[in-house]
């Protein structure tokens, strides 16, 4: 067997944007050191109500064959006529990733034949895509890689197949037939399945920034296809093949993680790599051949004689730039520079779109927060409902709590009316019941104290009671200091304020 092991060298070219510094990743194989060389085709359904060329609609889950036109279902005679909400999405999209916008372009259609496709041709863009080069910024551990887009592409989407439980007859539904699809290239610039799942996730929190694609992977709306070759370091690059369809960021690291170790077998023991498309059978964590891999001229590629060249308007441009939201690089910054969060916090609250929306809403509550109940707030967020979410199986759009609720509830804590122990029993019983946290504290008498007269009764007997450690502590065992705070706070039920409780004890101690 094929001993693998990931490692990083650091003699190579620099990046665009980290100041020189790159990393690549690399396996070790019987015959040395391999470099795996990874390109990206993500296809991403464009949110639109209707279909690229047709007035069909484009909800999902409704039943089969219950959303086609006449267009998608290919009738004869029936035009295409180009949805300009499809197209604003793609070229807000690009302007997102700072791509270029490609003033002109055309559709072309790609021929091929397959039962859910009625047409017997895709229309896509080959020649002349609408979207030109970007680039995404991604972090893996820490460091900074720019990974470059060769193109985003509009083309429109096939049918699906659905097979009976014996494999003897096939059904088509084509109400995915013509849905908008952006396909979007990167260039092969990916080294490690680490930065193929980092690239994925910006992408897909880019996307849903701007409301250009959902990226629910599980529902089909956004896939990948998933190009890997191996070369050993500093050499051309290898054979690739492409592995079709994969529909979780998961199962795409452990794709190209297996095929890279299929594909350095095969060359170590002597074999060549087949140009091919191969499936991954996520049951059995394996990549298998489907077809020989096709090139453009096996397609037959022409342009679409039904669809005259689109020409943008720089007003058309225009406004979808300034449609765009602030994206989460730039939310990101502003959240290190302005709200003092360190560049962990704001990376993980940044990289969900529906996260930092929930974040945003819970700080105006407090008009002009400073850094402080910023950080507060966040690190709450991010740990306290995070794992409050996580055991409820439930996502932040689904919380029990509020924004208003959980800004509430670090409110009380600023100011004093709660302690962090009883703030966290208050969270847990607002997940229960709903409640806003300032009526579960008053309710169920969970404030915190800072009645000094109270506090230092309770301190006085439990110095009484404990004469040896009050002498120990005298003598030098400063470390018995916590446990008068421990014995003071059991005493008042975790109500003291613990600033006021530690004034006390060091002045009575000391007395």
């Amino acid at each position: 067997m094929l001993a693998l092991l990931w490692k990083s060298v650091p003699d190579l070219p620099a990046s665009r944007k980290n100041g020189g510094k790159m990393e690549k990743y690399i396996l070790e194989g019987a015959t040395g050191s391999w470099e795996i060389v990874v390109g990206l085709e993500v296809h991403a359904q464009v949110i639109s109500k209707s279909k690229l060329f047709s007035g069909a609609a484009t909800a999902f889950g409704a039943e089969p064959n219950s959303q086609v036109s006449l267009i998608d279902a290919a009738m004869p005679g029936m035009l295409p006529v180009v949805n300009r909400e499809c197209i604003r999405q793609a070229v807000r999209t690009g302007i997102a990733i700072g791509a270029v916008i490609n003033r002109v372009s055309k559709f072309d259609r790609k021929n091929y034949f397959y039962a859910d496709l009625p047409q017997g041709y895709q229309i896509s863009q080959l020649y002349h895509p609408i979207v030109g080069e970007g680039s995404l910024l991604i972090d893996v551990d820490g460091e900074e890689r720019e990974i470059g887009i060769e193109r985003i592409h509009v083309e429109q989407d096939a049918g699906k197949l659905m097979h009976d439980q014996h494999p003897t007859k096939s059904y088509i539904d084509l109400n995915r037939a013509g849905i908008a699809l952006m396909e979007i290239v990167s260039k092969p610039d990916i080294r490690s399945p680490a930065e193929a799942g980092a690239y994925l996730r910006k992408l897909r929190a880019i996307l849903r920034y701007v409301g250009s694609c959902d990226g629910n992977m599980e529902e089909g709306s956004m896939r990948a296809d998933v190009n890997v070759s191996v070369r050993k370091a500093g050499e051309p690059f290898g054979t690739r093949c492409e592995i079709k369809n994969v529909n979780s960021v998961r199962f795409v690291q452990a794709a190209i993680e297996y095929e890279a170790r299929r594909q350095i077998e095969v060359i170590e023991d002597g074999g060549k790599i087949i140009q091919e498309t191969r499936l991954f059978d996520h049951d059995k964590g394996e990549t298998r051949s489907l077809r020989s891999k096709e090139d453009a001229h096996d397609y037959r590629y022409f342009p679409d004689p039904d669809l005259l060249p689109l020409e943008l308007p720089e007003s058309f441009i225009d406004e979808c730039r300034e449609s765009l939201p602030e994206l989460p690089d730039a939310k990101r910054q502003r959240y290190i520079t302005h709200l003092n969060l360190t560049p962990y916090t704001a990376s993980v609250i940044t990289a969900d779109h529906e996260t930092a929306a929930w974040f945003e809403a819970m700080l105006e509550y407090f008009k002009e927060p400073d850094a402080k109940i910023a950080t507060a707030a966040a690190n709450w967020l991010t740990s306290e409902l995070f794992g409050a979410l996580k055991k409820l199986g439930r996502d932040i759009t689904d919380s029990p709590v509020s924004p208003k609720q959980g800004a509430e509830l670090i409110a009380l804590v600023a100011d004093g009316t709660l302690s962090g122990s009883l703030a966290k029993q208050v969270f847990e019983i607002m997940l229960e019941t709903g409640q806003n946290p300032a009526d579960i504290a008053e309710e169920r008498g969970l404030k915190q104290t800072s009645d000094t007269g109270a506090i230092e009764e309770v301190i006085n007997k439990i110095l009484a009671d404990n004469q040896d450690k009050v002498e120990q502590y005298r003598s030098g065992k400063d470390k018995l200091f916590g446990f008068f705070v421990g014995q003071t706070m059991r005493a008042m039920a975790g109500k003291a304020n613990p600033a006021v409780v530690n004034e006390l004890l060091k002045k009575l101690l000391a007395a």
